[in-house]
């Protein structure tokens, strides 16, 4: 089936197990002012590629308006790698659970993405899997206000991107971003599914 073969060629694009590297040698996405001497905290993401009759889409967050970080942005399931979690995949997809009800059975791990080290201090490894859910997902309302998917042909295409600017301490600092479904993604999320788009969809057309 098609959905398959996409499938198979981007799992070959990707890593089969999580790179490990010194994170303290790895730039961050903006520097703060008073950098960072601490190693960041290990984080993982889940990119869910959902199988769906009309094809291929892509799961996001908004994320609670009552949370105290990044309150109301949009983001991909995932969070903090705790001790218990064997790995970053066990704990993208624990977080998935947690946050709009993706039964891991109904997932499938195919790869990784190198990591990603924030201008807040997390070190972030993105996890690609595909599911076929059986039922709707259900958002955790301490955590996120609702989940949405994007196509992911549309996730191709060049023009889906342009450029957000945000000030911090006069500074100017840049990150890709899209809109969809009235939701605009940006920032870290963005960057990553710009990430995810030049790695993973390398070579493949819009549809």
């Amino acid at each position: 089936m098609p959905d398959d073969e996409l499938i198979g060629r981007i799992g070959k694009r990707l890593l089969q197990v999580p790179e490990v590297i010194d994170p303290m040698g790895l730039e961050p996405d903006w520097v703060p002012d008073i950098p960072f001497h601490e190693p960041p905290v290990p984080a993982a993401v889940l990119i869910a590629l959902l199988r769906r009759p009309a094809g291929l889409t892509v799961l996001y967050t908004a994320r609670s308006s009552g949370l105290r970080a990044h309150s109301g942005q949009v983001a991909f399931p995932g969070g903090k790698i705790d001790p218990t979690d064997d790995g970053p995949g066990a704990a993208a997809l624990r977080e998935a659970r947690e946050e709009v009800d993706l039964d891991p059975r109904e997932a499938t791990i195919i790869g990784y993405m190198p990591p990603y080290r924030t201008g807040t201090n997390y070190l972030i490894t993105p996890v690609v899997a595909t599911a076929t859910p059986t039922k709707p997902f259900g958002a955790n309302p301490a955590e996120v206000d609702a989940a949405f998917e994007v196509p992911l042909g549309w996730l191709v295409d060049e023009k889906s991107y342009g450029t957000f600017r945000i000030k911090r301490d006069g500074v100017e600092h840049t990150t890709w971003e899209l809109h969809h479904g009235g939701f605009r993604i940006w920032g870290i999320t963005a960057n990553l599914t710009r990430r995810f788009r030049d790695l993973a969809l390398n070579g493949e057309e819009p549809w």
